[in-house]
């Protein structure tokens, strides 16, 4: 088994400066974060978005991560975990791009799995956006975790705005580097969050 993802090159078939791989949410699947490439506006990068490996329960066309149905059960958690690695480990040989220049970034429940995986490969860097920690997840961390970037909502009522703050609390205690922001949105991915991705992505594959 392997994840499904859709392939967006550089808008000028150049070489890309870097690549994001970006998870979506509960319930969502790539297509609805390709509908944000143009907004977030970084041509010269490439863009992987895989789908979650299990059907989603209330869609025909959503995926999940794990089931959330059951509160802090993660089912199918495990498995994600590790199809997710293989796909990020495996994307050099078929991108050019290694690891070092490549940024992982989540919502919600992607956000959530952005900060478990992330924190246990050489990433350039991590972007949650309106996500959570998993219990335990940064115990199991190997090595430095990569500078992350954390963005919610002030206004979150899916995921606590409470939620980004233990995040942030926990990276921080371990010496992480971590950008914050919090704006005045509810649960959503709106304009100024894709505008603190482009900068932080920016920043971050500068070379």
């Amino acid at each position: 088994m392997s994840l499904q993802f859709i392939n967006v090159p550089t808008a000028n078939s150049q070489p890309p400066a870097g690549l994001i791989v970006t998870l979506h949410g509960w319930g969502a699947n790539a297509e609805d974060v390709s509908s944000l490439l143009p907004y977030i506006n970084l041509p010269n990068y490439q863009f992987v978005l895989p789908n979650a490996p299990f059907p989603y329960p209330y869609s025909p066309i959503g995926r999940a991560w794990y089931d959330l149905r059951v509160e802090n059960m993660y089912q199918g958690l495990t498995e994600s975990r590790q199809l997710l690695i293989e796909l990020l480990q495996s994307l050099e040989a078929s991108t050019g791009v290694p690891l070092s220049r490549t940024i992982l970034s989540g919502f919600s429940q992607g956000g959530a799995m952005t900060l478990d995986v992330g924190s246990k490969l050489p990433l350039a860097g991590l972007v949650v956006m309106s996500g959570y920690l998993h219990p335990d997840a940064i115990a199991a961390a190997s090595g430095e975790i990569p500078p992350t970037l954390i963005t919610h909502g002030r206004n979150d009522e899916v995921v606590p705005l409470q939620a980004a703050w233990k995040a942030r609390e926990t990276l921080g205690s371990l010496g992480v580097a971590v950008e914050y922001h919090e704006f005045d949105t509810g649960h959503e991915i709106d304009p100024q969050t894709l505008n603190v991705l482009r900068n932080f992505a920016s920043n971050t594959l500068a070379d």
